[in-house]
């Protein structure tokens, strides 16, 4: 479309295609705190599922099974 040339599509066609918002940024910011979620929660997963290795993997990670136990334990891992 030239410069200066007005739109074909009517003001109920733009909001379809491109909702305004009212704080421009604000989908990064829930994108970015959902994602940060997510990202905690397979940290809880991994830290708790320590609990379940045997001995012999544990070794094979470099940590012992009182570290392990100690922390899945930890307050901020069980929620």
């Amino acid at each position: 479309m030239a410069k200066g040339t007005q739109s074909q599509f009517s003001a109920a066609e733009l909001f379809v295609r491109k909702p305004v918002q009212a704080n421009p940024g604000l989908g990064e910011r829930v994108v970015s705190l959902f994602d940060r979620l997510a990202t905690w929660n397979e940290r809880r997963r991994q830290r708790r599922a320590l609990e379940a290795l045997p001995d012999h993997l544990l070794s094979d990670i470099g940590i012992s099974r009182a570290d392990a136990d100690h922390e899945a334990e930890k307050p901020f891992w069980r929620g």
